[in-house]
Protein backbone atom coordinates (compact mmCIF):
# COMPACT_ATOMS: atom_id res chain seq x y z
CA UNK A 1 0.00 0.00 0.00
CA UNK A 2 1.08 3.71 -0.62
CA UNK A 3 2.07 5.72 2.19
CA UNK A 4 0.10 8.97 2.43
CA UNK A 5 0.80 12.38 4.37
CA UNK A 6 -1.34 15.20 4.08
CA UNK A 7 -0.30 18.80 4.52
CA UNK A 8 -1.49 22.10 4.23
CA UNK A 9 -3.99 22.61 6.86
CA UNK A 10 -4.96 25.25 9.31
CA UNK A 11 -7.26 28.23 9.99
CA UNK A 12 -8.76 30.38 7.77
CA UNK A 13 -11.25 33.01 7.85
CA UNK A 14 -14.32 32.62 5.83
CA UNK A 15 -13.68 33.29 2.18
CA UNK A 16 -10.03 32.67 2.25
CA UNK A 17 -8.52 29.99 0.90
CA UNK A 18 -6.05 26.93 1.60
CA UNK A 19 -3.60 24.33 -0.58
CA UNK A 20 -3.62 21.21 0.45
CA UNK A 21 -1.00 18.43 -0.35
CA UNK A 22 -0.80 14.82 -0.38
CA UNK A 23 2.67 13.10 -0.57
CA UNK A 24 2.97 9.88 -1.69
CA UNK A 25 5.42 6.90 -1.05
CA UNK A 26 5.87 3.15 -1.14
CA UNK A 27 4.11 2.18 -3.97
CA UNK A 28 3.47 2.96 -7.93
CA UNK A 29 1.95 6.48 -7.33
CA UNK A 30 0.71 6.35 -11.24
CA UNK A 31 -1.36 3.28 -10.41
CA UNK A 32 -3.50 5.01 -7.62
CA UNK A 33 -6.41 7.35 -7.73
CA UNK A 34 -6.03 9.75 -5.35
CA UNK A 35 -9.38 11.11 -3.06
CA UNK A 36 -10.25 13.60 -0.55
CA UNK A 37 -12.29 12.79 2.42
CA UNK A 38 -13.48 14.94 5.27
CA UNK A 39 -15.00 14.47 8.59
CA UNK A 40 -16.50 17.26 10.35
CA UNK A 41 -17.26 17.09 14.56
CA UNK A 42 -20.45 15.35 14.66
CA UNK A 43 -20.74 14.43 11.07
CA UNK A 44 -19.94 11.31 8.46
CA UNK A 45 -17.00 11.69 6.31
CA UNK A 46 -17.89 12.70 3.38
CA UNK A 47 -15.74 12.21 -0.21
CA UNK A 48 -14.40 15.65 -1.46
CA UNK A 49 -12.71 14.93 -4.82
CA UNK A 50 -11.29 11.83 -6.79
CA UNK A 51 -8.02 12.39 -9.54
CA UNK A 52 -7.81 9.64 -11.45
CA UNK A 53 -4.14 7.75 -12.07
CA UNK A 54 -3.45 10.01 -15.34
CA UNK A 55 -5.61 13.03 -14.40
CA UNK A 56 -8.65 12.26 -16.96
CA UNK A 57 -11.11 11.95 -14.84
CA UNK A 58 -11.68 14.33 -11.61
CA UNK A 59 -15.34 14.17 -9.21
CA UNK A 60 -15.96 16.65 -6.73
CA UNK A 61 -18.62 17.00 -4.20
CA UNK A 62 -21.76 19.06 -5.62
CA UNK A 63 -21.03 21.59 -2.43
CA UNK A 64 -17.41 22.04 -3.64
CA UNK A 65 -17.76 22.52 -7.04
CA UNK A 66 -16.66 25.60 -8.40
CA UNK A 67 -14.50 26.94 -5.12
CA UNK A 68 -12.51 23.46 -4.94
CA UNK A 69 -9.96 21.83 -7.33
CA UNK A 70 -7.82 18.91 -7.11
CA UNK A 71 -4.57 18.16 -9.26
CA UNK A 72 -1.62 16.03 -8.94
CA UNK A 73 1.88 15.51 -10.31
CA UNK A 74 2.85 12.05 -10.90
CA UNK A 75 6.42 12.95 -11.03
CA UNK A 76 6.23 14.20 -7.70
CA UNK A 77 3.90 11.79 -6.31
CA UNK A 78 2.00 14.63 -5.25
CA UNK A 79 -1.98 15.36 -5.04
CA UNK A 80 -3.02 18.99 -4.38
CA UNK A 81 -6.71 20.11 -3.11
CA UNK A 82 -7.05 23.84 -4.01
CA UNK A 83 -9.63 25.10 -1.53
CA UNK A 84 -11.27 28.68 -2.58
CA UNK A 85 -13.90 30.60 -1.21
CA UNK A 86 -13.52 28.80 2.19
CA UNK A 87 -16.71 28.73 4.59
CA UNK A 88 -17.45 27.37 7.97
CA UNK A 89 -19.27 23.91 6.71
CA UNK A 90 -15.56 23.01 5.19
CA UNK A 91 -14.17 23.15 8.61
CA UNK A 92 -13.10 19.12 9.06
CA UNK A 93 -10.35 16.85 9.03
CA UNK A 94 -9.59 16.56 5.78
CA UNK A 95 -7.61 13.22 4.54
CA UNK A 96 -5.85 11.70 1.25
CA UNK A 97 -6.94 8.07 0.35
CA UNK A 98 -5.24 6.05 -2.95
CA UNK A 99 -7.13 3.34 -4.67
CA UNK A 100 -5.26 0.70 -7.09
CA UNK A 101 -6.57 1.75 -10.22
CA UNK A 102 -10.69 1.49 -10.30
CA UNK A 103 -13.09 4.44 -10.87
CA UNK A 104 -12.49 7.25 -8.65
CA UNK A 105 -15.59 7.12 -7.19
CA UNK A 106 -16.35 8.50 -3.99
CA UNK A 107 -17.01 6.19 -1.35
CA UNK A 108 -14.53 4.94 1.25
CA UNK A 109 -14.33 1.32 0.80
CA UNK A 110 -12.87 1.92 -2.57
CA UNK A 111 -9.66 2.91 -0.88
CA UNK A 112 -7.13 1.18 0.90
CA UNK A 113 -4.34 3.56 1.83
CA UNK A 114 -4.83 6.93 3.54
CA UNK A 115 -3.65 9.57 5.33
CA UNK A 116 -3.65 10.48 8.82
CA UNK A 117 -5.20 13.24 8.26
CA UNK A 118 -4.93 17.69 8.29
CA UNK A 119 -7.29 20.09 10.28
CA UNK A 120 -9.19 22.13 8.09
CA UNK A 121 -10.62 25.51 10.53
CA UNK A 122 -12.84 28.60 8.44
CA UNK A 123 -13.63 30.71 11.20
CA UNK A 124 -13.32 34.52 11.88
Amino acid sequence: HLQLVESGGGLVQPGGSLRLSCAASGGLFDAHNIAWFRQAPGKEQEGVSCISRNSDRTNLLDSVKGRFSVSRDNAKNLTYLQMDRLTPEDTGVYYCAAQLFGQCKLATHHFASWGQGTQVTVSS
